[in-house]
């Protein structure tokens, strides 16, 4: 299971009503967060989540509403008593802006590792999962996210026996492992079925729409996309300062056949998003205005 649950949904400003955008994934006892603006650990506090367990820290890019709440947070991580280090993956510059950061969050009681995202695409293999940066179309370098994780094929013990594969080595074959035993090498493919599918979360804020965004949220079970303007007259606005409206989004959403849509990173002056969901599920049904807090528990599909 994949607990997703987007903090805020807020763009440029916290209103008292919407934090800024940000992302808490819980997969297996690990936590990813990506963006941190101001109120990030508010808005963790009221869903009632922890920041001590956070693993993996991403940013999108380095502008003030997606990162601004990085001191604090780590500050409250660091009262928690952790002392396991922390990855954050970032555009090129992450190693001098959280530097710059940390001048207010001294000794921390765990360390940071900094990894700067260097191409268009990059894979980040974190073990029972993997995180995928892609290139957006910002003012700034910016980064959208896949969170993938893999499911492995299902171990079939009836083939195991008609081969006559000794008992002590069925649990490293189920795990992908190729064993060497008795002058004998069997592996993984002898005893496990067909692929699965897994699950897939794609994250992309502060962008205008690009066929790299389609193709990387291709068939995700959730995409949550910037929808920023839900008026139509807004448009000109959204293309001058490299956002999106709803209706980009959920085009977008239908073109890569994701199964659900998640809007966020709404304007300031956007007071009522759901105003627009008429007209935005015309384009893609399957669309979800979402609030801050909105969550899902995500399940592999039953085979």
């Amino acid at each position: 299971m994949l607990e997703v649950s987007l903090l805020g949904t807020g763009g440029m400003m916290p209103l008292p009503y919407r934090w800024l955008t940000s992302l808490m994934v819980r997969y297996n006892g690990s936590n990813i967060l990506i963006d941190c603006g101001e109120g990030t650990q508010v808005a963790m506090k009221e869903k009632g989540w922890s920041p001590k367990p956070i693993d993996v820290i991403c940013f999108t890019h380095y502008h003030a509403d997606h990162i601004s709440g990085l001191p604090g947070l780590l500050l409250t991580i660091g009262n928690s008593d952790r002392t396991e280090p922390v990855v954050m993956i970032g555009p090129k510059g992450l190693i001098k802006v959280v530097s710059a950061l940390r001048m207010i969050t001294p000794g921390l009681p765990f360390e940071l590792s900094l990894i700067e995202i260097q191409e268009d695409f990059q894979t980040f293999d974190l073990g029972e999962y993997r995180i995928e940066a892609f290139k957006a179309y910002h003012s700034v370098p910016c980064y959208g996210y896949n969170i993938v994780v893999n499911r492995m094929p299902k171990f079939d013990a009836e083939r195991a026996k008609a081969q006559d594969i000794p008992l002590k080595l069925w649990n490293p074959l189920q795990k992908g492992n190729t064993v060497e035993f008795e002058g004998k090498t069997y592996t993984p493919d002898m005893v496990l079925g067909p692929e699965r599918k897994g699950l897939k979360v794609t994250y992309c804020t502060d962008s205008r729409p690009t066929n790299i965004i389609v193709d990387n949220a291709k068939d995700a079970d959730l995409f949550i996309c910037e929808g920023m303007y839900g008026d139509p007259e807004k448009f000109d606005q959204a293309r001058d300062k490299k956002h999106m409206t709803m209706y980009e989004a959920a085009s977008m959403a239908k073109d890569a056949k994701v199964k659900e849509l998640w809007l966020t990173h709404y304007s300031p002056s956007m007071a009522y998003p759901e105003n627009y969901k008429k007209e935005v599920r015309n384009i893609f049904e399957n669309t979800v205005i979402s609030k801050d807090g909105q969550t899902v528990d995500l399940m592999f599909s039953e085979e």
